[in-house]
């Protein structure tokens, strides 16, 4: 007996099977998405997003897994000896100099 399996791409927006669609990679507020999109769909949200890209300022290029690449984050705005402090206090393995990980700034922020 003879099997045949097909995979199908569908719109994630309308649900309809896609046959000349694409994967959309995009970030907003600092969170990476992607969405499967018909050609039809994905030149809606383009157009969508195109006064925004127009009159907004680039940081740097997105690689397709939405990881960024170049410079890591900004400049921090934050008071780092608030951010040992309450790191300490919460619990948090930091040392009183160098380099404050990710996971701790992320938390303090998460936190404030």
């Amino acid at each position: 007996m003879a099997k045949k399996q097909i995979t199908q791409l569908i719109d994630d927006l309308d649900g309809s099977i896609i046959d000349d669609g694409t994967t959309v990679h995009f970030s907003l507020e600092g969170r990476a998405y992607e969405i499967d999109l018909s050609g039809r769909n994905a030149q809606k949200l383009r157009d969508a997003f195109a006064p925004y890209v127009s009159a907004g300022r680039s940081v740097g290029t997105s690689a397709p897994t939405g990881r960024r690449v170049g410079r890591g984050r900004p400049a921090s705005s934050r008071d780092l000896v608030d951010v040992r402090s309450w790191a300490q206090q919460n619990g948090f393995d930091i040392n009183a100099r160098g380099r404050i990980s990710s996971s701790v700034l992320d938390a303090y922020d998460a936190a404030h």
